[in-house]
């Protein structure tokens, strides 16, 4: 009589291989959850604040994921393709970096002391991670591990200053920035000419910042 008994079949070898599965299996969650909460959004199934709080959560679990897979899924894109995952609202808010509401510059607030005081921080933060940026680029810190946080900080900090008008160039020249960087490992370093553009770009950015606001140009 044929032994009909299911034979186990392990996909990995050893830990190693087993943590990078459940590391996949974590990124695959991820994207399903930030796909499902951005069409909660859109039926107004969860509150603004509600979804500003856990989209923010699950994008910082996105790239602490992103920097441990960093070698293995350099393209965010291509995984998804691997694994035939349609979620192109997710895709576009995991690119992004931030929750809609931040974006798209949705106020849950409106105080006029509050929002004064809340501008004067973001200016700050805003100029704080300009210079972060110049510094770390200038320092010939170009990896992508170094130079993609700071991009990261930058734009999250721009579409939280709410004087910018919305086609501000800054803000498409970082996404088109991290991009770029995304498709590349973490150990990646940018060539001398994309190092000596993406100074350029992001000290022109940081005048026009700058010029907008009231204030004198960087140098």
């Amino acid at each position: 009589m044929a032994d009909t008994t299911a034979e186990t079949i392990k996909l990995w070898a050893n830990k190693k291989e087993r943590q990078q599965y459940d590391d996949f299996a974590n990124l695959f969650a991820l994207i399903k959850t930030v796909e499902k909460l951005e069409k909660a959004f859109v039926t107004s199934a969860v509150s603004t604040s509600e979804y500003e709080t856990a989209c923010g959560e699950l994008i910082t679990k996105y790239k602490t994921l992103r920097t441990t897979l960093a070698d293995l899924v350099p393209d965010i894109s291509h995984f998804m393709a691997t694994y035939n995952m349609h979620c192109a609202s997710a895709k576009h808010r995991l690119n992004v970096g931030l929750p809609a509401t931040i974006e798209h510059r949705v106020l849950t607030t409106k105080d006029g002391n509050g929002s004064s005081r809340e501008s004067a921080v973001s200016v700050a933060e805003c100029v704080h991670h300009y210079i972060g940026a110049m510094d770390t680029i200038k320092l010939g810190m170009i990896a992508k591990d170094q130079v993609a946080p700071c991009l990261s900080d930058l734009s999250t900090a721009l579409y939280k200053v709410h004087q910018l008008p919305n086609d501000f160039p800054g803000k498409g020249m970082v996404r088109l920035w991290l991009y770029k960087l995304e498709k590349m490992r973490a150990s990646d370093e940018l060539a001398d000419d994309e190092t000596r553009q993406l100074l350029f770009d992001v000290e022109n950015s940081y005048n026009q910042f700058m010029q907008l606001l009231g204030g004198k140009e960087g140098g």
